[in-house]
């Protein structure tokens, strides 16, 4: 009787999730079919996928379509990346969010929005949940070339493109690829991008991972949120911001090593951070630091002088810094921070 009991509860808060759900899709569409303006079609490849190792869902899109970031990625940590482009109609996210989160599996909640949008032959949809199941639509009435292929965990798809050659690389690099997901997602579009991209050419970029409760602090669920809006080479520039942020996270990393007297773990955390982004100033701070504990004075202090080349505002600012106390009264630190 308890379990009966239990059973008919959880059953009841299912049927109320989905009336919500569906409450949501009433409002979207009629909000659309009032006040829908037509869009233009907007070229783009991107990958939607979830490493099964840590649970990250991730998106990485480019297009010779300005700021594409944001208004083609929907994503919630522990519940799933949707991709909504060609003529991008968000209401694939907001609600495929709502139908996930009721119950739905990704089929079954694209077909149901497929259903409610008079426009569906010019969208392009993928998804990938939490557990890893995929859907994809790619309409008739998107610009040729355009087409999506799934895998396990992913899905890649695109339009306005050189050729089929395009999804082909995508998926087949992140097959082979390794490591974080984000790195992977972006060496899948690398691929993409070399195979011939979008027939028109370059312009914006972006990434995004996220995690429940993986946020700064603890907060949200953003691991990373990364966009290049307008730029010639924006593959190459996102990489950049990548690279800059594994780096800031290397410097965190040694940082806390220098605290817990970890020497060694420290000068490699510190040395990664400058390898990773040599144009990070904070990356050579924390190399002087590591290098003055270990003995080596002039190191430090030339280390010191780049961090200061890189931003000048670190003359304020390492004069304060406790890690490098024992230099504070040194004519040569003294000299390099100025006046």
């Amino acid at each position: 009787m308890i379990h009966s009991s239990r059973a008919q509860t959880w059953c009841r808060g299912q049927v109320t999730s989905i009336v919500r759900a569906l409450s949501v899709a009433l409002t979207l569409g009629a909000a659309a079919a009032l006040f829908a303006a037509p869009a233009e079609p907007e070229g783009t490849f991107s990958i939607v996928a979830r490493d099964p190792s840590t649970g990250e869902l991730g998106m990485a899109v480019q297009s010779k379509a300005l700021a594409t970031g944001s208004r083609t990625i929907t994503i919630k940590g522990g519940v799933a990346a949707i991709a909504h482009q060609s003529q991008s109609n968000p209401m694939y996210g907001t609600l495929g969010l709502e139908l996930l989160g009721a119950g739905m599996s990704p089929q079954q909640a694209l077909d149901l929005m497929l259903r409610g949008d008079e426009g569906r032959d010019t969208r392009q949809v993928a998804i990938v949940d939490a557990a890893g199941r995929t859907a994809v639509w790619t309409g008739s009435a998107a610009l040729d070339w355009k087409g999506h292929r799934c895998g396990g965990n992913f899905c890649a798809q695109g339009n306005i493109l050189t050729g089929p050659e395009v999804v082909q690389a995508i998926a087949s690099t992140f097959e082979k690829s390794t490591g974080h997901l984000a790195e992977r997602m972006l060496a899948a579009l690398d691929a993409g991008q070399a195979a011939g991209g979008d027939a028109r050419g370059t312009q914006a970029a972006a990434i995004v991972v996220a995690k429940p409760l993986a946020g700064s602090a603890g907060f949200g669920d953003r691991v990373i949120d990364l966009r290049v809006d307008d730029s010639r080479a924006p593959l190459v520039e996102l990489r950049r911001l990548l690279n800059l942020f594994r780096s800031r996270q290397l410097v965190a990393d040694a940082t806390a090593r220098l605290a817990e007297k970890k020497l060694p773990a420290a000068a490699e955390a510190a040395q990664a951070a400058r390898e990773k982004s040599p144009e990070n100033d904070e990356a050579w701070v924390v190399w002087a630091a590591t290098e003055l504990a270990a003995g080596r004075k002039a190191s430090a202090l030339e280390a010191l002088r780049r961090a200061i080349e890189l931003n000048p505002g670190n003359r304020r600012q390492l004069p304060k810094n406790r890690n490098l106390e024992s230099l504070w009264g040194d004519p040569e630190f003294k000299r390099i921070m100025g006046p």
